[in-house]
């Protein structure tokens, strides 16, 4: 209960002039753009999470005969702490999918190990949303910043902060620079030797374009969300739940998908891409065959159908060589071989297969709109949506 509420005296608009009161909608704005930029963030961890532990059973079925023959070994069936979807799916994915197999430990290298470099107000609020909602265990979050004393209650969860980011950058896979513009120039200076070439990089700098960011990382592996702001902006964020109380709300969820111009807020859909080619090369780094890349890509992100799919399976989407790589390469490349290294940098700046293929796609776009509404348990309305079921995409 908000015991200031009915306070007039004390809200945020009281003390401002008739004449400024038309600018009051930045406030709601720049809501709606933390509460999207943490959306998209929790999607994309909630999506590595999960492929890290499929990927692990895919390259381990290969050796499961020989395993089975030594004495004492133990077979159960896995399910990934990490919450890709809902209890259906989970149920779904443990009875018949990649994630029955043999596991006798997995390494630390194969946590998703997460730093945040910047503790002030999106660094924070992303810091619980990842906590609750990835979610991402404490031990495998730390947060980087000018001063860790300010971070008491992460802290208190277990949460290493201190003041060392080429320490943080050693340490995490995945970084998010949450600083100021100001600061960029000097951060980067710091890291930029430190890059492991698989690191992920995600910058909210919105002031610093990608093109600049590679310079300054001499590092390709980067993902920057871009936000448009149309005119017609509609304050639909709310004013008073927390970030991770707004992303339970299905009004407000469906307006952080990527399709949606909801609330004035627009993603640039360069983004979507970017994640999609983080997965290929993730599966690179790994050495898994294209093919079975491929199978992966069905099932992480086109495992949701509209019922149409059931009914005519042709007007289903699936991803093929083609959508990936131009087809003069996919001629060439051999069943077994894994798909090349993608410089992250050019995909979100260049036109690519797959961009084309996502553009001309509506089947394509409604089922990885489906699956991020899916990934936070939360189903599109039936006006919105001809009808959704749960099955493999690649079936």
């Amino acid at each position: 209960m908000d015991m200031l509420g009915d306070l007039e005296s004390l809200q945020f608009e009281y003390g401002i002039q008739e004449e400024d009161r038309s600018w009051l909608y930045l406030q709601g704005r720049s809501r709606g753009l933390m509460i999207k930029a943490c959306a998209h963030a929790t999607f994309f961890c909630k999506l590595l999470c999960n492929l890290r532990h499929q990927t692990l059973f895919t390259l381990g079925q290969g050796n499961i005969s020989r395993t089975n023959k030594l004495q004492g070994v133990r077979v159960f069936t896995y399910v990934s702490v990490c919450s890709f979807s809902r209890e259906s799916f989970h149920e779904k994915q443990t009875s018949s999918r990649l994630l029955t197999g043999l596991l006798t430990g997995i390494r630390d290298d194969d946590e998703l190990k997460v730093g945040i470099i910047g503790g002030g107000h999106l660094g924070k609020q992303l810091a619980r949303v990842l906590l609750q909602l990835v979610p991402i265990p404490a031990e495998n979050l730390r947060i980087s910043t000018r001063r860790p004393e300010a971070l008491d209650e992460f802290q208190k969860l277990g949460i290493q902060c201190f003041y060392h980011n080429p320490y943080l950058v050693d340490w995490a896979n995945v970084i998010f620079l949450c600083c100021l513009p100001s600061q960029l120039s000097n951060i980067c200076l710091e890291i930029q030797t430190r890059l492991e070439k698989g690191c992920i990089v995600y910058s909210f700098v919105a002031a610093v374009p990608i093109a600049r960011l590679k310079l300054l990382l001499n590092h390709t592996n980067i993902l920057r969300p871009q936000y448009h702001c149309v005119e017609d902006f509609v304050n639909i964020w709310g004013a008073h739940k927390d970030i991770t109380a707004a992303l339970r709300d299905p009004v407000i969820l469906q307006a952080t998908c990527p399709y949606s111009p909801a609330g004035g807020i627009i993603l640039n859909i360069k983004w979507l891409e970017g994640v999609l080619y983080v997965v290929l090369n993730i599966c690179t780094a790994r050495d898994m065959p294209h093919l079975q890349v491929l199978q992966l890509l069905n099932e992480l992100l086109l495992s949701v159908h509209v019922e149409a799919c059931e009914k005519d399976g042709a007007s289903c989407p699936i991803f093929q060589l083609h959508d990936i790589v131009s087809q003069v390469y996919s001629k060439n490349l051999s069943q077994r071989r894994p798909f090349p290294w993608f410089d992250l940098t050019a995909v979100q700046l260049k036109e690519t297969p797959f961009s084309q293929h996502l553009s001309a796609s509506t089947a394509l776009q409604d089922h990885l709109t489906y699956r991020y509404c899916d990934s936070f348990g939360i189903s599109l309305p039936k006006e919105q949506q001809p009808g959704v079921s749960t099955g493999s995409a690649s079936q």
